[in-house]
């Protein structure tokens, strides 16, 4: 009994490494995320942690595992978002107690007398 011969040899394809690293989006979406909650620079450091979070995470998605951060992407999110949110209702607050207690025609605030009487007392 023989032995066929295989003409077609099975050769192992040289191993080549995957390096993962981090995506730098990611790291800039958290660092701005953090950064957006110091009183320089809320709105501005929002809007980036927003705008590179959501970069970071496409990023990311389409690297085919090349690419990890994926949780600083999210933080980045989560800090940007928070933080808007928390200047629109400062804004809206604001905007509000100026209609609110803003003298009328009469002289009085909508409010009535007791709050006019009140910041007159300021």
């Amino acid at each position: 009994m023989t032995i066929p011969e295989n003409n077609n040899p099975y050769t192992i394809p040289p191993y080549t490494p995957v390096y993962r690293h981090e995506s730098t989006l990611a790291v800039a979406s958290m660092i701005c995320g953090i950064l957006s909650w110091l009183p320089v620079i809320h709105f501005f450091g929002a809007i980036a942690a927003v705008i590179t979070g959501h970069m970071a995470k496409k990023e990311i998605r389409e690297s085919n595992g090349t690419l990890t951060g994926d949780g600083m992407a999210l933080t980045g999110l989560i800090l940007g978002y928070a933080q808007l949110g928390l200047v629109v209702l400062a804004i809206i607050c604001v905007i509000t107690m100026l209609f609110a207690f803003s003298p009328n025609f009469d002289g009085s605030t909508m409010w009535g007398p007791s709050a006019a009487l009140f910041f007159n007392l300021i």
